[in-house]
């Protein structure tokens, strides 16, 4: 018996949810992205290549023309996803408390709008965790209170690391089912729900334990500050950022002194850095800048700095230099066959703005699963009733 499972993809950046959804089992049939860097990676990752990638403006877009991209019906069943651009949610971005809350909330409600026009029948969605916080509390409540009219919404704050991807990194995810469908799928005796954890901080409860830097890029080999590794055919996107011989000093001698800045001499802090401390509050939050990762536990939040040593805790455990594009890219769980361009900057963003592979692929199979039960049911009933 073959089962479609379809889907489409908005605000789909490089393509970690494609990426995710494709491991998953599902085809993707129509993308949304206006960044042409990251619709360039996209279509270059092979299982990708065939898909209809609208490179436009989601505000300029209508339900039907995105489902006529995807050759799909008002009726059928598919899984429709959209990861709406989180640095509006988060407070850690300074030009958000300028902006007013319309701003703010736009791309969030142009997704809204696509769904209230084709009412797809599943929906996923992932965001910052700071979407729950009190600064977008009102934006969020709108959202959910006019999504709620017509689906039953799954959502909850999730850790990366409890999905098999090494690194901790907690995003907002939530999965929807439009309320006739979920009925259905009630009768059936299903009962749909967000992924559940297949790993923990200690492995124990019959879970495996949290995947670490050293098991995720231990394998790659050995380069220095600004170095590529020539394509093998195996690994791709080995290239580093450079550092200055300052830099690599510090690197040094923090990696000497327990992994973390605090332990540089006098000499060798940066003046912003002594500012922060005159302040009262160490590192103004940045403390993880210049870090060197803990080899043996995830690693912090993969972000859209991630190669470059001054933007966070992105040291090479027992190399002298940020971590590399591929390494950025596993630590998100994309595979070796995904390949980026050899720009450091654009890279950098594309990995760090994606959500991690294997999380996404949990949820796909938490739709796919729904998808299988609906529509084997469904031919049952067919069966029955031309019997």
């Amino acid at each position: 018996m073959r089962i479609k499972y379809e889907a489409i993809d908005l605000f789909s950046g490089c393509g970690g949810v494609s990426c995710g959804l494709s491991l998953a089992g599902f085809r993707i049939k129509s993308a949304v992205e206006i960044e042409k860097n990251a619709v360039n990676t996209y279509l270059n990752y092979a299982p990708l290549k065939n898909v209809n990638v609208l490179n436009k403006d989601i505000c300029e877009l209508t339900g039907e023309q995105i489902l006529k991209a995807a050759k799909l019906k008002l009726d059928d069943i598919y899984l429709f996803a959209g990861c709406p651009p989180c640095q509006n949610f988060t407070r850690k971005n300074p030009s958000n408390k300028k902006k007013s809350e319309d701003e703010r909330k736009k791309l969030l409600f142009q997704f809204l709008r696509i769904i209230e026009k084709i009412e797809p029948p599943f929906i996923l969605m992932e965001n910052v965790p700071g979407i729950v916080s009190d600064f977008n509390s009102n934006i969020l409540r709108e959202f959910l209170e006019r999504l709620n009219s017509n689906y039953d919404v799954f959502k909850k704050i999730l850790n990366a690391a409890d999905y098999g991807v090494p690194q901790t990194r907690k995003r907002f995810v939530m999965h929807a089912v439009r309320r006739d469908i979920n009925q259905e799928l009630k009768n059936y005796g299903f009962q749909f729900d967000l992924p559940k954890p297949t790993h923990n901080k200690s492995g124990t409860e019959g879970l495996r334990k949290w995947k670490t830097v050293r098991e995720a890029i231990g394998d790659l080999p050995e380069i220095k500050a600004g170095a590529f590794y020539i394509d093998d055919g195996k690994v791709h996107n080995h290239k580093c950022s450079s550092l200055s011989e300052t830099n690599l000093k510090r690197i040094e001698m923090i990696r000497q002194n327990g992994g973390s800045r605090n332990g540089l001499p006098q000499e060798l802090v940066l003046e912003c850095h002594k500012k922060a401390d005159s302040k009262g509050d160490i590192f103004l939050g940045h403390g993880d800048a210049y870090g060197i990762m803990d080899p043996d536990k995830p690693a912090p939040t993969i972000t859209g700095g991630c190669l470059y040593c001054s933007k966070g805790r992105y040291g090479h455990y027992n190399q002298n230099r940020a971590i590399s594009i591929r390494e950025a890219a596993r630590l998100q769980t994309f595979p070796d066959d995904f390949i980026f361009s050899d720009s450091l900057t654009n890279s950098a963003l594309q990995i760090g703005n994606a959500v991690p592979i294997e999380l996404v692929k949990s949820s796909g199979f938490v739709f796919k699963q729904a998808i299988r039960v609906l529509e084997i049911n469904r031919r049952r009933t067919i069966v029955k009733y031309n019997e």
